[in-house]
This record gives C-alpha cells, sequence and structure tokens, in this order.
C-alpha cells in the first residue's frame, strides 16, 4: 500500500512536468530557502537532503545527497552549477537528462511575471542546499 502511494504520487507530480504542458506549477509565496526545499525539493531529496525522499524510490537514478556534494566536487560547492540547473541552463547531464528532476526556474519565474523574483528563489533554494551539505551525518 505504501508503495502504491508513493508510485500515486510521482504519477501525479511528474506527469504534468513530463509531458511539458504549459499550464501553471503551484508557486508557493515564501522566498526562503528552506520552505522553497521543503516544497519543491525533500519529496525526492529528503528533509535533510540526503537523497532518501519519499519519492526517490521509484525513480530509475539515485537522488544525489547534497551533504556530499562539496566532497564530490573536489571541496567545493557547486553553487552557480546547482543554479543553472535548477534553472534548465544546463546541458543536458546522465542524472537530468531525461528530466526525472524538474526544472524549477521557469516556474520560479511565472510569479507575477517578475524574473528578478524567480532569480531570488532559486539563489535562495541554493544557499539552503548549501547548508545541508555542511551538515554532519
Amino acid at each position: 500500500m505504501r508503495t502504491l502511494r508513493y508510485l500515486v504520487l510521482v504519477v501525479s507530480t511528474w506527469l504534468p512536468i513530463a509531458a511539458q504542458d504549459s499550464s501553471p506549477r503551484k508557486l508557493i509565496t515564501s522566498v526562503d530557502g528552506k520552505d522553497l526545499f521543503v516544497a519543491y525539493c525533500a519529496s525526492c531529496h529528503g528533509m535533510a537532503g540526503r537523497g532518501d525522499g519519499p519519492v526517490s524510490q521509484v525513480l530509475k537514478k539515485k537522488v544525489p545527497d547534497f551533504a556530499t556534494l562539496a566532497a564530490r566536487r573536489g571541496g567545493e560547492f557547486p553553487g552557480p552549477d546547482l543554479e543553472k540547473m535548477i534553472m534548465g541552463e544546463t546541458a543536458s547531464q546522465a542524472a537530468h537528462g531525461n528530466r526525472e528532476m524538474p526544472v524549477w526556474g521557469p516556474v520560479f519565474r511565472r510569479v507575477e511575471d517578475d524574473k528578478d523574483l524567480g532569480l531570488v528563489r532559486v539563489r535562495r533554494l541554493v544557499e539552503y542546499v548549501q547548508t545541508l551539505a555542511k551538515t554532519k551525518r
């Protein structure tokens, strides 16, 4: 039954994204990084960013653990690269080539047609992810 609930969650969450429809996505009003993470990322990445969110179990690719992100990048947190990935500006990558990870940048930019506020959301989200990268296991 638990697996079925996750499957329903995945289908209802990812189907519109996979279909590349133009319907507006639900957007929270907060620009706080933690709020954005909880609303858009935690279902896959988990509340602590360990890659163990409830949806991660049904995805084809392993969801990255943010606590080890800097270590996997030679000790440097890849903030600008992460921003580009969220905005959908990076070239196709193996982990995100089929867009299992939604691109939230265009969704964030739809807020009252304010592109700057969309960028603020992405930067605050990345800043929050960076705090997860510094946490201990």
